[in-house]
């Protein structure tokens, strides 16, 4: 179940709450959401998770994940109150820094302390208290221990106005810093929240407005114009064009009509759709996809995983580098005094907190994961968007992904004295119960209606076709495989399953009778309109291989092969060998870890494939459990193009978390250093930790507006 944890302003404390939550039996594998302030735990360990919770950040509270609007009021007036503290303690350090001389000539500058003081612990205090508890629970090297500590050291030195300054300063950064993450979470739960607040239940002809988690598969839903469809279902009255673009990110409406799916999340643009309802509000494709982006921080990226580990070494050792600065010079260097270096290890310690890399590289990731679901893109994991930059094989199934999968019989061949009609009709009841879209074309041609009585021992035959009884004769309908293994002969056609010169080219269906070939069928697809398009578009961002597999005849394969400019196809292909092929090919990569594979089909057929290659993309994926569930990536809309889309909006959020990795290290690298030579402040200091990392969070915002001009 899904916890939401209120109070969460750092992402420190969320790597704080995850490290003491894993120590719990059962929980070794949880991972905290910072950009979502969100956590999944099984409700019997709960409780274990609030003592833990408390024992590291105890002003977090763990609540059901539902928008509390008496939290979220809270924290606003928090965050008031917070502005007139900041405003009160600005003011006092202003008259203490215009003032200072004259405070200070006081008989033991009592008026110079209380002023700037005052400023000092009214915005300070909070974090003082922070640190002391974190003391004594151990956790000694996070950001409030360094401030007070850098702080104190200056009050030490009697450096009043830079001590009060420094900490208004961080109390200010502090609360820019929360309303950027504020607003970032805000976006990407704007971006996120496509589910419909209500449904139009009818009943007894009358429609009443119900939840959606109120209505049953089976109940009819009205759906008005401009509403959202609140779930999936199937039209059973009405005609009108549908936004999908909230979906599939494609801007051109649907057209849709009685018989026709819908699915929660679309936007009805004209007409009213009376609607059928086929799952359930938790099970619909919107609910789906919002889970699916919402989890999609449990997969981090190596990125985050190294910033994490990073942080755990780089506070501690800044620290101990501070300690030797303010403690060895004067003790070595002839003419050094303590106050100087003392200052300039105060230096250090300020610019040394790691926040800019802990909450800027995991909003980046999050942003490019929420911003690419917006355009019909869903990616299951930060590490997903870096094995994408790293393409350099691609491998796509043929049906149903660079072709469109919609079969149609072009030409029937008999043979052997049987007639057209009888082959059609032999072929169409051997294919009676088959899924897949060539059966479902043969029994499309065949006008005359299935007759289910006269089938019986029907036997599908993994890659190769169907047996069974029709009318009491041993029908065989498949490839030639199927022929040659049961002996026989293919006589007149081409027996190794080619065109003939002129031929409209497509695959075959052979059909024998009793023994004996009574002829084929040829079956054509057409290939995707952008399925060119998306192969020139992966070899331009530097895919080096692109591959076809396919179960279809030779003949078919190389003629597709050729119109797209592929560099390499595979057929005859049964689904243990594609895995083999796809296997072939991961070893033949130069470099495993620069180099990727991804694996692109329909989500269901080659469910075995997609989970062997680095990256599985689903083609088409909308309302398709299976494809859901199997992928790593899904591309909402049936084309092609999309994932040369995805590769470019990964790259994009890679380009901006390694901005963000080089500005704050590079950053903190120059003040650290200016800070050792005694020429930065530690009002510089603070300036630029602050600044660094606002800077850092509002670049990680811009992988939400991938695309849009903003």
């Amino acid at each position: 179940m899904r916890y939401r944890l209120a109070g969460l302003d750092c992402a420190s404390c969320a790597v704080k709450i995850e490290q003491e939550l894993r120590k719990i039996e059962g929980l070794e594998k949880v991972t905290v959401s910072f950009a979502t302030e969100t956590v999944d735990l099984p409700p019997e360990l709960v409780p274990f998770a609030e003592e833990a919770i408390a024992r590291v950040e105890p002003e977090v509270q763990l609540l059901v994940s539902n928008k509390d609007t008496s939290i979220d009021e809270e924290e606003e007036g928090n965050g008031t109150r917070h502005l007139y503290v900041i405003g009160l303690a600005g003011l006092l350090l202003t008259v203490g820094t215009i003032f200072n001389a004259s405070l200070h000539l006081t008989p033991y500058s009592w008026a110079e302390y209380l002023i700037l003081l005052a400023s000092y612990f009214l915005v300070g205090w909070p974090v003082i208290r922070k640190a002391v508890q974190n003391l004594v629970r151990g956790q000694v090297f996070d950001e409030n221990f360094l401030m007070t500590v850098a702080t104190a050291g200056a009050i030490a030195i009697h450096q009043l106005p830079e001590a009060a300054a420094v900490m208004l300063f961080y109390s200010v950064g502090e609360y820019f810093q929360d309303r950027a993450v504020d607003r970032s979470r805000r976006s990407i739960g704007a971006l996120l929240d496509i589910r419909p607040d209500y449904a139009n239940l009818k009943v007894n002809g009358e429609a009443r407005q119900v939840r959606p988690e109120e209505v049953s598969v089976g109940q009819l839903i009205l759906v008005k114009p401009g509403e959202r469809v609140p779930l999936d279902g199937e039209v059973v009255e009405g005609t009108s064009f549908l936004d999908t673009s909230a979906l599939t990110g494609e801007s051109v409406p649907r057209k849709v009509e009685a018989g026709e799916k819908v699915l929660a999340g679309m936007v009805n643009t004209q007409g009213l759709l009376t609607v059928r309802v086929t799952k359930p509000s938790a099970e619909s494709a919107v609910a789906r996809i919002l889970a699916l982006v919402e989890n999609a921080a449990e997969r981090k990226a190596p990125t985050e995983q190294f910033i994490t580990t990073f942080s755990r070494y780089y506070t501690p050792a800044v620290v101990f580098g501070a300690l030797a600065v303010a403690v060895l010079p004067p003790l070595v260097i002839p003419g050094a005094t303590f106050p100087e270096w003392i200052y300039r290890a105060l230096v250090l310690l300020v610019i040394s907190c790691p926040c800019a890399l802990v909450i800027s590289i995991p909003l980046g990731y999050f942003g490019g994961i929420g911003g690419a679901s917006r355009r019909g893109i869903l990616v299951k994991g930060a590490n997903f968007i870096d094995a994408l930059t790293d393409l350099d094989t691609v491998v796509f199934d043929k049906t149903g992904t660079l072709t469109k999968g919609v079969f149609r019989v072009t030409r029937v061949v008999p043979d052997n004295g049987f007639s057209g009609k009888e082959l059609l009709y032999l072929a169409a009841h051997a294919e009676a119960f088959s899924n897949h879209p060539i059966a479902q074309s043969i029994r499309t041609a065949y006008e005359q209606g299935i007759v289910q009585d006269r089938i019986s021992d029907y036997q599908e035959i993994a890659g190769h076709g169907i047996s069974a009884l029709v009318g009491g004769r041993k029908v065989l309908a498949g490839n030639d495989r199927l022929m040659q293994r049961e002996g026989i002969a293919l006589r007149g056609a081409n027996g190794g399953g080619g065109t003939e010169v002129g031929e409209v080219k497509g695959t075959r269906v052979y059909v024998a009778a009793d023994g004996v070939f009574a002829g084929y069928i040829l079956i054509s697809d057409e290939v995707k309109p952008d399925a060119r398009e998306a192969i020139t578009r992966l070899k331009r961002l530097g895919v080096r291989k692109t591959v076809m597999l396919t179960g279809d005849e030779e003949a078919m394969a190389r003629q597709v092969a050729e119109n797209l400019g592929l560099d390499a196809y595979f057929a005859k292909l049964l689904p243990e060998d594609k895995v083999i092929k796809v296997e072939e090919l991961v070893a033949g990569l130069s470099d495993r870890r620069k180099q990727k594979l991804a694996f692109v089909g329909d989500g269901i057929n080659d469910a075995p494939v997609i989970t062997r290659a680095d990256v599985g993309v689903a083609m088409g994926g909308l309302g398709s459990d299976a494809a859901i569930e199997a992928a790593d990536v899904v591309l909402m809309e049936d084309k092609p193009s999309r994932l040369a889309q995805a590769v470019e909006m990964a790259r994009y959020t890679r380009r901006i978390v390694q901005q963000n990795v080089a500005l704050a290290l590079g950053v903190k690298g120059f003040f650290l250093f200016l800070g050792s030579l005694g020429v930065a402040t530690i009002w510089e200091a603070v300036f630029a930790d602050v600044g660094v990392a606002l800077v850092a969070i509002f670049n990680a915002t811009r992988t939400l507006r991938y695309g849009t001009g903003r």
